[in-house]
């Protein structure tokens, strides 16, 4: 029984998020918590490896809540929950997306999807923030985090190619932890 609810849970989210991954995080957050098939900080240390590893982060996201909650099984009926709506949508616009390319509200529709997608992200990144820095965070693990981010979004605007951002984030915090200015 938990395997199909796992695949059916995997299937709306799949279904019912357009935008990729982070766009999925929402969803994925309040399912996996309302199911109680894992707690908020073990989700979240989930993200951080499913955005580490290869693959898409709604794949790799799924399928670590499905092997945590079922093994092997559940990781299996997890990723094949969240990939087989896209997969089947992907089907059906290329059959045919030549004869709608051009409609008016095809192109309506995505116009309205873009900002809800931007939404969204958002919403993750709002959803995380307090889980990442919990009320009694050291003003140094503070600053260290906000001046990352901002060598990202700097790296990212010089178009620094998004894996060396990546590892450059992670040597850095390394550093910072084994310093003693990042808790680990």
């Amino acid at each position: 029984m938990i395997l199909l609810e796992l695949f059916l849970t995997f299937f709306k989210i799949g279904a019912f998020t357009f935008g990729g991954g982070y766009a999925m995080l929402p969803l994925i957050q309040e399912e996996t918590l309302a199911h109680g098939w894992m707690g908020v900080e073990e989700l979240m240390n989930f993200m951080a490896v499913s955005e580490s590893t290869p693959g898409p982060l709604a794949v790799n996201l799924s399928t670590y809540v499905g092997a945590e909650t079922c093994g092997f099984p559940g990781a299996l009926c997890a990723t094949l929950g969240v990939v087989t709506p896209s997969f089947l949508m992907i089907l059906l616009v290329a059959k045919f997306f030549a004869a709608f390319q051009e409609s008016f509200a095809v192109k309506a529709c995505m116009d309205g999807l873009r900002p809800a997608v931007v939404g969204l992200v958002a919403s993750a990144f709002w959803g995380i923030l307090p889980t990442t820095f919990s009320a009694g965070a050291p003003l140094a693990q503070l600053a260290a985090a906000g001046l990352l981010a901002l060598g990202a979004f700097y790296l990212h605007w010089k178009k620094v190619h998004p894996i060396l951002i990546i590892l450059a984030c992670a040597a850095v915090g390394v550093v910072l932890g084994y310093l003693g200015v990042l808790s680990l």
